[in-house]
């Protein structure tokens, strides 16, 4: 195993709580097998799966001035619904306290609750994993969302964004604006993509 994997889970089994570091460890697992099955570095996808939480050793309501502090720049909408921000915060910390220096892995962890448009290949593999790993229960259509991840990453990753809205909206939830986007480009493409088949 990579000398970085070992620090990095024992660093974070100290900092997180048992069942934060339990979804960590399903996230990476998770993670790893869609690199399998979509031929992505395999430890790439593991590092960042291990790294998508770090920022959760941290209580929600710091998220805002720990990101202030930081220089990491915020939406208003951001500050006023702050539970996405352990991405951004987590994006830094994977920087600057676990020195990862790779803009993929970077840019997975920072976009791993709003998504955002044009995501990459670990982007995906992030976003996905994190919302079908084995301990995750809540979502209705998880059986059904863990088979097509394996079948059609670009299908799971627009049917997960658009289930995330619905839920949200159902609930009267505040949507961050980025999964928005997210999901008006997704859109988007799904249209070019009909009309280059026709």
């Amino acid at each position: 195993m990579n000398e970085f994997i070992q620090y990095a889970r024992k660093k974070l089994k100290k900092k997180l709580s048992e069942s934060r570091y339990e979804h960590t460890l399903s996230v990476s697992y998770t993670c790893v097998c869609l690199a399998m099955r979509y031929g992505y570095p395999l430890e790439k996808a593991e590092i960042a799966g291990l790294l998508h939480d770090c920022a959760k050793c941290y209580p929600e309501d710091s998220y805002v001035s720990r990101c202030s502090k930081h220089g990491i720049p915020l939406t208003d909408e951001e500050k006023a619904a702050p539970a996405v921000l352990h991405a951004k915060l987590g994006a830094w910390m994977a920087k600057e306290r676990y020195g990862i220096k790779d803009e993929e892995i970077l840019s997975a962890i920072a976009c791993h609750t709003t998504g955002k448009p044009g995501m990459g290949l670990l982007d995906k593999i992030l976003y996905i994993a994190d919302y079908i790993e084995v301990r995750r229960d809540k979502a209705d259509n998880l059986p059904a969302m863990r088979r097509l991840a394996f079948e059609d990453i670009d299908e799971a990753l627009f049917q997960i964004v658009e289930g995330t809205l619905t839920y949200l909206n159902k609930r009267g939830m505040t949507i961050d604006p980025m999964t928005e986007r997210t999901y008006r480009y997704l859109c988007e493409q799904r249209q070019t993509q009909r009309k280059e088949r026709s």
